[in-house]
């Protein structure tokens, strides 16, 4: 009996080394991953991975203040975005679960002043779930010259787009509104009388002793906070400021990768929520191209090959400078955040390779972007000199053709008054990736600047086609269409 008791001790011990060296290995294989990112100015932040519910690696990569040399650890705070969407969403169900609201009501039954036109067809549900047919209002035009620099309380700033006709009829389809949101946040201060930041504090913050995350303010002196950087090809500089009141209940939080994964933990449990309530929340209301939209979560799949497919929720998030996302897959506990200063970047390429490493399936290896030395190549020498680049680098294997960082390029030359430039781009990346309707609704919006509206027309046209959820899209065809028809 004893041989026996003696030789199972042996085989648990046998296996918890097994499973250390290949979490070790896996650990290794992310480092060399994130480093080379890092390498290629594709990634400056906080990584964290959780295996089983275990944390199997957690660094810092580059530098949390570039002025100072202060390097990104495990604990440095970055500015959320719209990851920031799941707590308000928790929130909102714990405030229905202790039935003070109810989700399937009128929203101008908990906001009275709200107008009744739009409000009284709109509810909770549809606000969580981004089927409202509010316009979001970070989409309207000169927002960020106009708007993002100055302080508001929350009954200033709903003023500003509670009264703008709707993009659809609510609950009809899917438009992410940061709108919704914002207003998820003023319905729990009139419900709970607390402010937005309190409730979240008390009711989320403190139970789950998450001490290195809160609402962000800028004039706070906060520790170990990462400053906020905007990638322009290789230049890097100081990203604009934004007014922490302005994206408010959508996406004013900071947090850290550390206190994410107790977030991620706890959302196991029943220590915020039944688990009912708790269920709701990742439940896939509508859906949103391939995937789900949740309460605050896209909800999706993850294919594990003959194992068959796995749940997998996560959110991403993009703030002035700040870049991020969490990737949780329920089944084996496997949790992705990734956090980084320095604007817009792959962080979804990078999630798909960490879980692949995880779950031991093949990956693709980092590659430079081709997008970030076309930018200073447009800039400095022009659209004829940019393109002859493009033909030059296009092949070379060390190079990738990514659509979001050729996006931003594209953006980023047509901000700067470059617009031959831009369409160049926008052009490369319609090639590229002919059937994203994004890339189309760019290079119209491009042409458009540019006055040729029979070119901005057949592209928003096609955008709108392969796109049909593409509301801002439909809106300025619509226009141009009318426009053209006197």
């Amino acid at each position: 009996m004893k041989k026996s008791i003696k030789l199972i001790a042996l085989f648990v011990a046998f296996q918890l080394s097994t499973m250390s060296i290949f979490a070790q290995d896996k650990a290794q294989q992310i480092e060399q991953l994130l480093s080379k990112y890092n390498e290629y100015g594709q990634f400056n932040g906080s990584a964290l991975v959780a295996e089983n519910g275990k944390i199997i690696f957690k660094k810092g990569f580059g530098s949390a203040n570039m002025e100072w040399n202060i390097p990104n650890q495990p604990d440095t705070k970055f500015r959320l975005g719209s990851i920031s969407k799941q707590f308000t969403a928790l929130l909102i169900v714990k405030v229905a679960e202790e039935g003070k609201i109810k989700l399937d009501v009128p929203i101008t039954t908990y906001l009275p002043d709200y107008p009744k036109e739009n409000g009284d067809k709109i509810t909770i549900h549809h606000l969580l779930t981004h089927t409202s047919g509010i316009p979001n209002y970070t989409n309207a035009p000169n927002f960020f010259k106009d708007k993002a620099r100055n302080p508001y309380t929350p009954a200033e700033f709903v003023k500003t787009f509670s009264s703008l006709p709707l993009e659809f009829a609510p609950g009809e389809k899917f438009n992410y509104s940061n709108s919704g949101y914002f207003l998820l946040g003023y319905i729990i201060e009139k419900i709970t009388g607390k402010t937005y930041e309190q409730y979240l504090q008390e009711t989320i913050f403190t139970p789950l002793k998450m001490v290195n995350s809160g609402y962000d303010h800028s004039d706070v002196i906060l520790k170990n906070r990462a400053a906020g950087y905007e990638r322009k090809g290789k230049l890097i500089s100081n990203a604009p400021y934004v007014d922490m009141s302005i994206p408010y209940a959508a996406g004013s939080l900071y947090s850290t990768v550390e206190d994410l994964y107790l977030w991620d933990q706890a959302l196991y449990t029943n220590k915020l929520l039944s688990e009912k309530s708790m269920e709701s929340l990742f439940k896939p209301y509508i859906k949103v191209g391939d995937a789900s939209y949740g309460y605050g979560w896209f909800v999706d799949e993850f294919d594990n090959g003959d194992k068959g497919k796995l749940k997998m929720v996560g959110h991403g998030g993009g703030i002035n400078g700040f870049n991020t996302i969490i990737s949780r897959i329920f089944t084996d506990k496997n949790l992705v955040v990734l956090l980084n200063n320095t604007g817009g970047t792959v962080l979804g390429e990078m999630t798909d390779a960490i879980q692949a490493i995880l779950y031991n399936k093949p990956f693709e290896q980092p590659k430079r972007s081709l997008a970030l030395d076309l930018l200073d190549v447009y800039t400095e020498k022009g659209a004829v000199a940019g393109t002859e680049t493009f033909k030059k680098l296009k092949n070379d294997p060390t190079y990738a053709i990514k659509e979001d960082d050729m996006n931003r390029v594209g953006y980023q030359l047509l901000q700067t008054g470059k617009k031959k430039e831009a369409i160049e781009v926008f052009k490369i990346n319609v090639e590229s990736f002919p059937k994203s309707g994004n890339v189309y609704d760019s290079l119209g919006e491009a042409y458009l600047a540019d006055g040729d509206k029979k070119l901005a027309i057949s592209n928003y046209k096609k955008s709108v086609e392969l796109d049909p959820t593409n509301e801002n899209g439909k809106k300025v065809l619509d226009e141009l269409l009318k426009n053209k028809a006197k």
